[in-house]
């Protein structure tokens, strides 16, 4: 039986938030981080935005002692800045959080539930196995998804059902304890392959998802889902194996 979660959370989250050109949303979405009850700490690492980002985020470092404002000199991607990130995380839980409103911190006892009773070193938030709501948009962006994700529980031999969510939350010693080595979308299948090579207890659970469009500032495109697969390859220990062939 997992160990029931405590009546009250205790703020025990570092909550790592890459950010590029993100202000139409990114006050909006770290005062929903900061409002939750298991945030301890809210660090922002701006990817070398060429808007307001940077701004807006000094401004609520300003009004919350709790949030930690990093830059990168130059826009460098995703994984360069959780890698940046990460290094400064200072609570037990460490986990990713997307400026861009897509996910609900409001979600985050549901995602560290599993860490947080003991049973899970690694959780993954789900966008497919969920009762949640869900904004219905590309088909082809689901239909790479569960491509990748396949692709990548062949190589690792797991059994998630989205390795591309963006809710992800660790222990932060392990967190930490793993060198993050792709700069941008990448990182996505490399810690997976990573996780799953240290045979750590990863657990699932379900998540709502509120996608955006394009036109609402969209990122990722068909060029990160081909270097995901080269990802899934490189870091797997199945493709470890098919190299040393």
């Amino acid at each position: 039986m997992p160990t029931p979660l405590p009546m009250t959370p205790q703020p025990c989250l570092s909550v790592v938030m890459p950010a590029y050109n993100e202000q139409a949303t990114i006050a909006a979405s770290a005062r929903r981080v900061l409002k939750s009850p298991w945030c301890a700490q809210l660090v922002i690492v701006d990817d070398g935005s060429t808007d307001d980002t940077a701004r807006f985020a000094h401004e609520l470092a300003k009004a919350d002692e709790r949030v930690l404002v990093l830059a990168q000199p130059a826009n460098q991607g995703k994984g360069a800045a959780l890698r940046k990130g990460f290094a400064a995380a200072t609570a037990d839980i460490v986990i990713v959080q997307d400026a861009d409103l897509e996910y609900d911190p409001g979600e985050f006892g549901t995602v560290v539930g599993p860490i947080v009773a003991g049973d899970a070193d690694v959780v993954f938030g789900s966008r497919f196995m969920s009762g949640g709501a869900h904004r219905v948009l590309y088909f082809w962006h689901y239909l790479g998804n569960r491509l990748l994700t396949t692709l990548s529980n062949a190589f690792t031999n797991l059994n998630l059902t989205d390795m591309e969510t963006c809710y992800k939350a660790f222990r932060r010693d392990v967190i930490q304890g793993i060198v993050v080595e792709e700069d941008r979308f990448g990182f996505e299948p490399e810690i997976t392959a990573k996780v799953a090579r240290r045979e750590l207890r990863i657990y699932e659970v379900g998540i709502s998802y509120a996608g955006r469009t394009y036109a609402e500032g969209k990122k990722i495109g068909w060029r990160d889902g081909v270097h995901a697969l080269v990802c899934i390859v490189k870091y797997s220990p199945l493709g470890e194996r098919i190299r040393r062939r």
